[in-house]
């Protein structure tokens, strides 16, 4: 922006300075002055405008549990989660861990939690516990703009918290993606061993050479859409850690089969390979820790790259260790 008024300074210095005699120097410096003033108007309109474009992003961030949090993250066994996993138990019949979003549910919880405590003192109730109560019950009545600010922002959330609270992840839904990862791991192997079979009949696969592209796009598949269809099932115990390891592996053969071989049916087979060698491994090597109970043995980074990849998992993303 400085640079800006600078530039625009000058094409008026050049404009008006050297083509119009006459202009007096108090002329320009009042041109100056209301140009820095417009400018300075400009930039708090544009800060405002990011100001509010952040706070949106920073807000869905949290609802999926990627933003950080002011007050820390807490684990699923905190009492303040077991509350929101009984509550849901006794509304829906199914556990925090069997919604659509389990994360989203947990950060609103927390989010009002924390606005309701503001409320209680924006309202002369005081610093006061507003854990397991209403909003009703933490508003002492009374109106001003920080108030009502602070009241809108609570229906907001409870008008989300509702419809998250009520999407439960159906068992027909794992039968889709599990449909979707079979579909998937059909269609990548004609494309990374017959493409010509798919798309043959199409002008553009012969006039822009896509045979070879399409290949590639064959045995990428597994990481693009066989492991993660599978990885939306939300499994958990073995499965889920093989599908951890297969999600790591199969880009990394991807990436480094191709200086070894140019085949890429061969290079499909070596996915296959890794994700088959993940879940016996999984199954048989590590089972011990299936559950996560005991994962005193596991190297810090092999838990900070498995609770990454729990944000595609279904795991409480928000409430994680």
């Amino acid at each position: 922006m400085k640079l800006f008024v600078g530039y625009l300074l000058a094409q008026i210095q050049i404009l008006h300075g050297f083509q119009i005699s006459g202009v007096s120097h108090a002329s320009r410096r009042n041109n100056r002055a209301f140009l820095t003033q417009m400018a300075a108007q400009q930039d708090g309109q544009q800060t405002n405008e990011v100001d509010g474009v952040m706070a949106e992003a920073t807000d869905a961030l949290q609802g999926v549990g990627w933003a950080p949090r002011g007050d820390g993250d807490i684990t699923s066994d905190d009492p303040f989660v077991q509350r929101i996993n009984a509550e849901i138990i006794q509304e829906m019949g199914v556990p925090l861990d069997e919604l659509l979003n389990p994360a989203t549910v947990v950060n609103l919880e927390r989010d009002l939690y924390n606005l309701r405590g503001q409320l209680a003192v924006a309202t002369g109730l005081g610093d006061i516990d507003a854990g397991g109560l209403s909003t009703a019950e933490c508003d002492g009545g009374g109106s001003s703009e920080e108030i009502d600010s602070i009241r809108k922002a609570i229906d907001k959330k409870e008008k989300k918290l509702l419809t998250e609270r009520r999407s439960v992840f159906r068992g027909w839904l794992k039968n889709v993606f599990l449909g979707q990862a079979v579909l998937s791991f059909v269609l990548s192997w004609v494309m990374a061993t017959n493409p010509g079979a798919l798309f043959g009949g199409f002008d553009w696969y012969y006039n822009y050479q896509m045979d070879l592209p399409i290949r590639v796009l064959g045995f990428w598949w597994w990481w693009l859409f066989i492991v993660p269809s599978l990885r939306s099932r939300r499994p958990s115990g073995a499965e889920k850690k093989a599908l951890d390891i297969a999600f790591i592996g199969t880009p990394a053969i991807s990436l480094l089969a191709p200086a070894f071989t140019k085949d890429a049916a061969i290079i499909w087979f070596a996915n296959f390979a890794v994700t088959a060698a993940s879940y016996g491994y999984a199954f048989t090597v590590d089972n011990d820790d299936a559950d996560g109970e005991d994962d005193s043995k596991t190297p810090a980074f092999i838990k900070f790259i498995y609770k990454s990849l729990d944000f595609g998992s279904g795991r409480e993303r928000g409430a994680r260790n």
